[in-house]
């Protein structure tokens, strides 16, 4: 069965380019250029991935983002923002909101085509099985374990839970208050300063021996992600 990609752009020229080349790649493709109607495409037709613009008519893309996240039924459909937004904070809001990956425009088709297959690997692999797989990272819920290459890495519960939420979502920049959430709870109180020093014991667990580069992104005043391009 093909997979299917949603592509909601009010410009029609890029609508039409991405739904000819995601066709030549075997994908079914749906178009849209309405905020409104994106949002009920998402809901009926379910699609496997959403390529979403910003800018659109009667709802912006942000605000399709939240509104999908904050749905059970399919808050994990997996998302790439294609904008003409280039500043850092918009990166960062569109991540913060529950995007999966971010393309500004103008952008290469070729490197769409490639994003969206990793994304959809990753999916399928996060929603199907109890490994959770990022580059040479490698991390089992099951069995508790963790590998980097051929390497085994040894970490806490805490550190693992942490590398587990980063694993989820590689690229999201989570602040010190939502991994306090996720970690800990809202049950427990914990000092955000807490948070910095467990990131820092995941870091130097998985970069002990210097293998290759720190997976770990800091943020200036915004908090931490899984950066997707350290390989």
């Amino acid at each position: 069965m093909k997979q299917k990609v949603l592509v909601v752009e009010d410009d029609k020229d890029i609508q039409e380019i991405i739904e000819y080349n995601f066709t030549s790649e075997g994908y079914e493709v749906i178009t849209c250029s309405d905020g409104e109607d994106a949002v009920d495409l998402i809901r009926h037709e379910t699609p496997d991935l959403v390529i979403l613009d910003w800018m659109l008519p009667n709802l912006s893309g942000s605000e399709i983002l939240r509104q999908v996240r904050s749905s059970k039924k399919i808050r994990k459909t997996p998302i790439i923002m294609l904008t003409a937004r280039t500043e850092e904070i918009d990166k960062l809001k569109a991540f913060d909101t529950g995007a999966d990956d971010y393309i500004t425009k103008p952008f290469s088709n070729a490197e769409l085509i490639a994003r969206t297959k990793a994304l959809l690997r990753r999916s399928i692999d996060n929603n199907d099985s109890d490994t959770l797989v990022f580059h040479d990272i490698e991390l089992n819920r099951d069995k508790k374990r963790v590998f980097r290459g051929t390497k085994e890495i040894k970490l806490g519960p805490v550190e693992f839970k942490l590398l587990e939420v980063f694993l989820m979502r590689p690229g999201q920049v989570f602040n010190r208050e939502q991994l306090l959430d996720k970690v800990w709870g809202n049950d427990i109180y914990v000092e955000e300063r807490t948070v910095d020093v467990h990131v820092g014991r995941l870091r130097r667990a998985l970069n002990r021996g210097k293998l290759k580069k720190d997976p770990i992104r800091t943020v200036r005043s915004a908090g931490y992600s899984l950066n997707e391009n350290y390989s």
